[in-house]
Order: structure tokens, then sequence, then C-alpha cells
């Protein structure tokens, strides 16, 4: 299944060749880390992922018609799944984002190993950047 992104691609096929849980969840933890730190002044309600338990934000940029993303939760494994998304995401011009279909997330395996509620935090950080990246489109 592609997803529309070369490098959203390359994460799952990643995730999907690994069958140990652990070793996915240490990639996605190793994803969290390479995160660049978020400014302040992106901590507030405009970027506020909702539905998420953790405070999680995200912040989408247009640049020569690319985005370009930051992000940050307080939730490790949250981050690792935003850091993730920005990566997959990364690059990509706003319609090729917004057409993305969370159906990606059960191919990575994740979803056999993520709560409930880390699973749907999952597809609103998706659903939140996928509305950003529209609203950065129709704006330029």
């Amino acid at each position: 299944m592609a997803t529309g992104s070369e490098k959203l691609d390359q994460i799952v096929e990643r995730l999907k060749g690994t069958a140990d849980p652990k070793r996915r969840y240490e990639y996605v933890l190793w994803l969290a880390k390479k995160l660049e730190p978020l400014p302040e002044a992106c901590r507030n309600d405009a970027f506020k992922v909702k539905g998420c338990v953790s405070q999680v934000y995200v912040v989408g940029q247009l640049v020569d018609g690319r985005l370009h993303w930051r992000g940050d939760s307080d939730a490790a494994i949250t981050k690792g799944l935003l850091a993730l998304l920005i990566e997959g995401l990364e690059g990509l011009e706003p319609a090729a984002a917004a057409a993305i279909d969370p159906a990606f997330l059960a191919e990575t395996g994740l979803q056999a190993s993520l709560t409930p509620s880390r699973a749907n935090g999952f597809l609103n950080i998706l659903r939140m950047m996928q509305a950003q990246a529209s609203a950065l489109a129709a704006e330029s």
C-alpha cells in the first residue's frame, strides 16, 4: 500500500519488516529523539492537537509550495509517533499530505502495541497535520 509519500512508505516498510514489537517501539522512540526542540511561541492552542491525552503540538509551514513541520509532545511514545508523521509528511505538497489515507497505520504493525487512546491520538495528529496542510494551501 503506497501512501503517496516516499518517506512515509519507507518508514512503513521498515516497521512492517520488524516482527518484534519492542524493536518497533525503539524505532519510534529513536525518531522522537531526532525532533528539533519546538519554540515556546508555538506551544499554544492554535497548534495543539485536540483529542490527545498528552500535550501535542504540531506546526506546519509552506515554503515554495512544500510543507515543513515542527512539533513536540510531553510523552515519549506520542512524540515518536509525531516524529514519524513529521518525517513522513516533510516536503510534501499540501494536496499530497491531505490525501494520505490513515490506513497505513495498520501496515506498520504499531497499532497492535498501541493503546486505543494512543492510536486515536496518532490519527488526531495526522488529521491536524492534514487540516493545516489544506489551510496553508488555501492561503497561498
